[in-house]
């Protein structure tokens, strides 16, 4: 299955400059970084949480873990936790658990970005599906969401 309708129809509305990348089926960022022969630090992994009791999307770069104590506070937090695959299933319709795109606007989710992201020129999204990516400037991706929150809430991989 290519890239889903709803996330290129969400895409070409809002004018935004994209460039669709096809590969092999990968189920882990790191993969995709591997597969693509990309560094990791410009491969975004969407990552699907309870801030409190309200869901959220969280992009932050391949290369990096989340440090959940930063993101509580980025976010006016005081719990954190992962949310269950059948919540994904249930509310993030049309899009495939494992690539989800970092797009909360389409389910009215607020996202999360890691500065370290924005700092690349291009970045590798999440397109919906194991086997598509979405490669876009940050500065699209700031354009495409504008309730987009900016924090410092990844550290190094162990």
């Amino acid at each position: 299955m290519p890239i889903p309708k709803k996330i290129i129809n969400f895409l070409k509305k809002n004018k935004i400059k994209y460039e669709p990348i096809e590969h092999r089926t990968v189920y882990t960022a790191y993969d995709k970084a591997a597969t693509l022969k990309v560094p990791q630090k410009i491969i975004g992994k969407t990552l699907v949480v309870k801030l409190d009791k309200s869901p959220a999307l969280v992009l932050i770069s391949a290369n990096k873990n989340l440090d959940k104590q930063k993101l509580k506070k980025v976010a006016k937090a005081k719990a954190f936790d992962f949310l269950k695959e059948a919540w994904m299933k249930k509310n993030l319709e049309g899009v495939k658990i494992g690539a989800i795109p970092p797009f909360g606007n389409l389910w009215r989710l607020p996202t999360f970005i890691d500065k370290a992201l924005l700092r690349e020129q291009k970045i590798i999204l999440n397109s919906g599906d194991y086997n598509f990516s979405i490669k876009i400037s940050p500065a699209n991706l700031k354009r495409l969401m504008p309730n987009l929150v900016v924090g410092n809430f990844s550290k190094p991989r162990k």
